[in-house]
């Protein structure tokens, strides 16, 4: 190193740590008032939508016996699938050379709307908004396990460390919220989602940008409440304490992870104030309560997650997630496609709906995407077990879309005679990524950043499109 600069840093460093609290206090006084990472940004061009809701079914929701209606399967159900179809594929728990037979679905299809869109009837409440949705029949991933699948569909990648889809929104578009956090999780059922922590997180990017989960019961975060014999006055001087701490060791190593615990503490200070009042949904009409379908305010349902979904954006939070789990349905005694599949259908049909609808009258849907999916599908033949169900699959499943500039009524993309396949319009994950980026004013291949002297994008190196068919 050269000695004059050796020196020129010791004098830096010095002066800083003698100087740097009020230095730096005053420097970062506006940055105190407001993260300045989460400040809203320019966009690439102009936006159609500003914030996302996405619903996701975490196990692989069977788009055979929720959405797509295929004649011949049925017609040869209990008959192997020809070999065509899967000569050289792979999949979770079996391989080309042991093909089961192709399974029909028990469940009643209709049509519905003009759209026409085939709903299966265990889902009467989403068959009532069919024309407000953009089903896209024929989305692609590559990865057919759960934890590396769900990687894939939350951050475009089945590794380690690569930051979620709402890391990179919130870091492309700032927050428009002050006092929530930008990427806000919620989670249903029997357990957490597979892969946990790392579908929500921020990777590579700074650590201010990943989710933060709120819980149903308790504090809606952990040790957010403040200890009753602590006044606020006391609890103000310890945070104005921990940020001098902080921000001194800010300027003497220039650190910006300092920053956002610096930020993360006011605002949990802030949240103290706002998360209570968002989850406290008593004060919502009963109107509201029934067209959710919530019967207990203080249970804790994928039903009370979507209001809340609602609440949070209508507060301002630009990216708002729900994990609803055991969408799994291989069969055997707790994962029978045949039983369970109408009690999940019944835990989220009513709330799905109701989101859409809710969001639309109060003049949101406009600018709010809803995603509903999951990280695959399932396969057309049935596997070999003591009871009804379907392998992971990869190569065609259903997601659908409203609002935030998506064309209504829309059913894109078309299968095989068995919904193996796409014959037409096949969409790629990264497709679905890049296009919920450029609604949201962003290129997928402008948003990227440089750590380790790489550039990483939500998209990965892989060519991607927006699929404007389904754009209105």
């Amino acid at each position: 190193m050269n000695p004059e600069t050796h020196l020129r840093d010791i004098t830096r460093r010095h002066f800083f740590s003698r100087c740097g609290v009020g230095v730096g206090s005053m420097a970062l006084g506006s940055l105190m008032a407001r993260d300045a990472a989460l400040a809203p940004k320019r966009t690439h061009f102009p936006a159609k939508a500003k914030s996302v809701i996405f619903l996701f079914m975490a196990g692989g929701p069977s788009q055979l016996d929720m959405f797509t209606r295929k004649r011949e399967l049925q017609k040869r159900n209990g008959q192997p699938i020809p070999e065509s179809f899967t000569k050289g594929k792979r999949f979770a728990f079996m391989d080309s050379s042991h093909r089961n037979n192709l399974l029909a679905s028990k469940f009643s299809f209709r049509q519905h709307g003009q759209s026409g869109a085939w709903v299966n009837d265990l889902l009467p409440h989403t068959a009532s908004i069919v024309d407000d949705l953009a089903f896209i029949h024929t989305c692609k991933t590559d990865l057919f396990n759960h934890a590396p699948a769900k990687f894939y569909m939350n951050t475009g990648s089945g590794l380690f460390g690569r930051p979620s889809m709402g890391a990179w929104v919130t870091y492309g578009l700032g927050s428009l919220c002050d006092d929530l956090p930008g990427f806000v999780v919620l989670q249903s059922g029997p357990r957490g989602p597979r892969g946990g922590a790392v579908l929500w997180g921020s990777g590579v990017l700074p650590t201010t940008y990943q989710g933060v989960p709120l819980r149903n019961t308790g504090d809606p975060i952990v040790n957010l409440s403040t200890p009753k014999e602590i006044s606020p006055a006391q609890q103000r001087q310890v945070v104005d304490a921990v940020r001098e701490l902080n921000l001194k060791r800010l300027v003497e190593t220039g650190d910006q992870e300092i920053t956002t615990r610096i930020n993360a503490y006011e605002m949990a200070y802030r949240m103290q104030t706002s998360a209570p009042e968002l989850m406290d949904i008593q004060g919502e009409s009963q109107a509201t309560l029934d067209l959710y379908g919530i019967k207990d305010i203080k249970e804790t349902t994928f039903a009370r997650n979507c209001l809340l979904a609602r609440r949070l954006v209508e507060r301002g939070v630009r990216f708002v997630q729900l994990y609803d789990t055991n969408w799994d349905h291989h069969g055997g005694p707790t994962e029978n496609l045949e039983k369970h599949m109408p009690e999940k259908c019944r835990d989220i049909d009513q709330s799905c709906a109701a989101l859409v609808k809710d969001l639309k009258q109060r003049g949101l849907l406009d600018d709010t995407i809803v995603i509903w999916g999951g990280e695959f599908g399932r396969t057309p033949m049935g596997e070999v077990r003591e009871s009804t169900g379907r392998n992971h699959h990869i190569d065609a499943f259903t997601m659908w879309f409203a609002g935030g500039g998506f064309k209504p009524g829309v059913q894109y993309g078309e299968t095989d005679e068995f919904g193996f396949g796409a014959v037409e319009n096949p969409v790629h994950v990264h497709d679905i990524h890049a296009t919920i980026l450029h609604q949201l004013g962003l290129n997928h291949e402008r948003l990227t950043f440089r750590s380790q002297g790489l550039d990483f994008r939500l998209t990965g190196v892989d060519p991607a499109r927006v699929v404007k068919d389904v754009l209105a």
